[in-house]
């Protein structure tokens, strides 16, 4: 996507960069009502795929992730960019960090309960369990993409060889209980966004239906998950202040974060993921959250 020269007049005012991928080139809907909050409100607004060699980021007040989701093959090319990217949001150490799940590791040693994670890394064999549901993903991903579940015993020639299949390639397994409350309640989402004084503060949450039906298929169609709108419980609202309170320092403060919590064998609140890179974020489950988020970048402007 070819952009406009830009004066300097015209960088000074308040132009925004929402950064997609080819495979979204004109965002995914989802970001719709974002684009539009923002642009009803005289600010300029551009949809740029975060490879594209024309475009001009130094051109933009500010520069949003919002659906990149082609970075996984090119992750050490997507980190360079977002060094490079003056202005960008999340700022690319925080995307250094979150692109790569073993930061569950990290907000586990700060007492953050998460799901229960086993790693294999490149070299290392994995000697299945004998029975039970489990999630086989790699340590980076996006949109479930190389994710599968199996049950064991049945599959576990394929849980192991999908493991193997990862770590053959170079990257790291990772290895999770299936646990049963997706299935039943399902995952609650939580969504943060600054305040007027710049705190992440939450804004609403979403319910995120079953979308793991078997073993791996390369790729999950991110429409076929059901999303509708929910209410968390106190204990999860005060779990995802754990995992806020975890996240390492950054260059910027953030401007969004998603908490994905399922409640755990005892019904307390498992963190399954941290999103702090490209989150979808719900915006039809909650018609003012747009707004909310509107209001963060005119603040950040």
């Amino acid at each position: 996507m070819s952009q406009p020269h830009l004066t300097q007049a015209t960088r000074e005012s308040s132009r925004v960069a929402l950064v997609t991928c080819d495979l979204f080139p004109d965002l995914w809907d989802d970001d719709f009502p974002l684009r539009d909050e923002l642009r009803s409100r005289n600010l300029a607004v551009d949809v740029v795929s975060w490879d594209d060699p024309a475009a001009d980021w130094d051109a933009y007040a500010l520069s949003v992730l919002r659906s990149p989701w082609d970075y996984v093959p090119r992750r050490d090319d997507f980190l360079a960019w977002a060094r490079r990217v003056p202005r960008l949001l999340n700022p690319a150490g925080i995307l250094a960090w979150n692109t790569d799940k073993a930061y569950l590791r990290d907000l586990e040693a700060a007492g953050v309960p998460i799901t229960p994670t086993t790693y294999v890394s490149p070299g290392e064999t994995w000697t299945p369990p004998t029975d039970g549901e489990w999630v086989v993903k790699p340590t980076i991903s996006a949109g479930s993409q190389d994710t599968g579940r199996y049950s064991l015993p049945p599959q576990r020639d394929r849980a192991a060889a999908h493991v193997a299949r990862l770590t053959t390639a170079g990257r790291t397994a990772m290895i999770q209980p299936y646990l049963k409350a997706v299935d039943t309640d399902g995952e609650t989402a939580l969504l943060f966004f600054p305040d007027a004084t710049g705190r992440l503060t939450f804004s609403h949450a979403a319910r995120k239906g079953p979308i793991l039906t078997g073993p791996d298929q390369g790729w999950i169609d991110p429409g076929s998950e059901e999303i509708s709108a929910r209410t968390p419980s106190p204990a999860e609202l005060t779990t995802a202040e754990q995992v806020l309170a975890a996240i390492p320092p950054s260059s910027a403060p953030l401007l969004y974060a998603r908490v994905d919590l399922i409640p755990g064998p005892d019904g307390l609140p498992l963190l399954l993921e941290l999103e702090l890179t490209e989150p979808s974020l719900f915006f039809g489950t909650a018609p003012e959250a747009a707004a909310r988020l509107a209001d963060a970048i005119q603040n950040r402007l």
